[in-house]
């Protein structure tokens, strides 16, 4: 291995050198993540017409994944109880701030399942207003603005009505299940 001036060569099979700038290499170990999705990721040039958003859940799954604020990193908060399963991707809009202290969430339609911290562009049709725990909790509603399927909704009133209920079902479960979860605990641990 040679130093030139803050890049390092590596010798590898045959005669080809790999060179590494030192300078990126050091800099990435210094922070805990390359870039952090809430903070870092723009939330994109045709915003608020178009926006980027960094799936957390990915649709059909029962595990509830959160953005760990100190590292970037999707941690896994809980499983869902019953057969309640996300019925779309949901994540959150990086760049901005909820009455609750998190990034907004967003609940994007789309016909695939995405893996947990993808960033992907949507485009807001609704909102679905929220209280969690007595604080402002709104989810918007959006569509993947790169899905064929999805992508010429504008309104969430184009949605076919049992899409709707279907959302809304789900969103009134979780809350139902989060307040048997918190009835629970508050009645056994006295």
């Amino acid at each position: 291995m040679a130093d030139n001036g803050g890049q390092q060569s590596i010798r590898s099979s045959g005669n080809s050198h790999v060179v590494l700038n030192e300078r990126i290499l050091s800099s990435m170990s210094r922070r805990s993540v390359a870039a952090h999705p809430w903070h870092d990721l723009e939330i994109g040039p045709g915003a608020p017409a178009i926006f980027n958003c960094v799936i957390e859940i990915g649709k059909g799954s029962k595990v509830k994944y959160e953005l760990d604020k100190t590292t970037g990193l999707i941690k896994v908060d809980r499983v869902l109880y019953s057969s309640v399963v996300y019925p779309h991707n949901y994540g959150f809009i990086p760049r901005t701030i909820c009455e609750d202290g998190d990034p907004i969430d967003v609940l994007v339609l789309m016909q695939e399942p995405v893996l947990p911290g993808t960033y992907l562009r949507a485009r807001a049709i609704g909102l679905m207003p929220m209280i969690d725990q007595g604080e402002k909790d709104d989810k918007i509603i959006a569509v993947c603005a790169d899905d064929p399927e999805f992508r010429h909704y504008t309104d969430i009133k184009e949605l076919p009505p049992h899409r709707l209920a279907e959302i809304r079902r789900f969103f009134e479960d979780c809350i139902h299940y989060t307040l048997v979860l918190i009835v629970s605990y508050s009645c056994f641990n006295f």
